[in-house]
């Protein structure tokens, strides 16, 4: 048995598939746990390696397969992919067919014109440097981060398909992608014969954005939301910050901790602890407390709940310690809402004002 806290040899715990639910990826034959493990924070040079190692070997032994990363996570940038990919070969040798593992790129990583964006040779350098950090030979899906209205849709879909064919991954997807310009995305890659099977969108009670009709009816996803048209185009999707940033916790509720991303403006911008929003998040954990479960449980558990047009795939997490991600997982226990439940969280789930990669989903030309 392992002792968390303690750097002794690990053996993943015999039991580890038998309450996690598995759902299908979209139209493919990729299946990912309803949660899923971040390493956007807490993985980087500013943490201690033991830590992650706890972290990562806990959320394996609940069920946690997908291990989600990107170029610039950190800090510095590119230092969780290094530290994920020591913990992989220490850890996990032998277990790698168990796991899935991602990666992105779109953010800025390096200085100079070449990287950023959604260029091919932005694209191809990025996701070469991030198999070497992690000694990989291949992802199981790369994501295009972030839609770049200055290199064409075509070039950037043409990179994905490439990346497939080239071995370099084995699944494509995008992240905040608009519903027009995911419908055209997965048309152009249809066309290549490469479709893309899974978009990262934000999403949480306080962000509502995927929900949303497209405001053009005549354009290519004919009005409808994101939700409906991933649906329609055989996608499945992974939300990020399904807590907020951590505002949908009851971290928040008596006031900013010296120790939070509040405090430390971290992803998380001290301004949207409004009175308003503070009053909604106390509403919110009146009803999840009546539902047996911590106010993080039911946020993300409202997630994955079945919608009109679709279902989220899968929720994905950040831990900072090993108690967090055993929050987060019990959350799988009660995942079924009554239209009672629902109706009384709509009155409280309004825009925050918290969603920062609004401008990333706007529709480009």
């Amino acid at each position: 048995m392992l002792i968390y806290g303690e750097d002794t040899r690990w053996t993943p715990a015999a039991d580890r598939y038998d309450k996690m639910p598995y759902r299908r990826l979209g139209q493919s034959g990729l299946k990912l746990p309803a949660i899923s493990l971040g390493l956007w924070h807490n993985f980087g040079d500013d943490k201690p390696l033991q830590s992650q190692k706890e972290i990562l070997r806990r959320a394996f032994d609940l069920g946690v397969t997908h291990f989600d990363l990107a170029n610039n996570y950190g800090p510095p940038n590119g230092s969780a992919e290094v530290n994920f990919g020591r913990i992989l070969r220490e850890d996990f040798a032998g277990l790698r067919q168990e796991l899935v593992i991602s990666s992105k790129a779109g953010w800025d990583m390096w200085p100079g014109p070449y990287g950023f964006g959604g260029s091919r040779k932005y694209l191809l350098d990025s996701l070469d440097q991030s198999l070497e950090r992690m000694g990989l030979d291949r992802v199981d899906i790369f994501y295009h981060h972030r839609p770049d209205p200055e290199t064409p849709l075509e070039e950037t879909m043409g990179a994905l398909d490439h990346i497939v064919r080239s071995g370099r991954a084995g699944y494509v997807g995008i992240s905040s992608y608009s519903a027009d310009l995911t419908a055209r995305a997965q048309q152009i890659m249809r066309g290549l014969g490469t479709p893309l099977i899974i978009h990262q969108p934000s999403y949480s009670m306080l962000n509502r954005w995927v929900e949303t009709p497209s405001s053009n009816s005549m354009g290519p996803a004919h009005g409808k939301n994101l939700v409906q048209t991933l649906t329609d185009h055989g996608m499945g999707s992974i939300v990020f910050t399904p807590l907020a940033q951590g505002m949908l916790t009851d971290k928040y509720l008596d006031g900013v901790p010296e120790d939070s991303r509040a405090a430390a403006s971290k992803s998380l911008n001290p301004e949207w602890l409004s009175d308003q929003n503070i009053e909604h998040i106390r509403g919110l954990n009146e009803i999840a407390q009546a539902r047996g479960q911590s106010l993080a449980q039911m946020a993300i558990a409202w997630t994955l709940r079945e919608q009109d047009g679709g279902q989220v795939t899968s929720a994905l997490v950040g831990a900072s310690k090993v108690s967090q991600i055993e929050d987060s997982v019990a959350a799988v226990e009660n995942l079924e809402f009554s239209a009672e439940e629902l109706a009384r969280i709509d009155e409280l789930a309004v825009d925050a004002g918290v969603n920062i990669w609004s401008a990333a989903t706007e529709s480009t030309d």
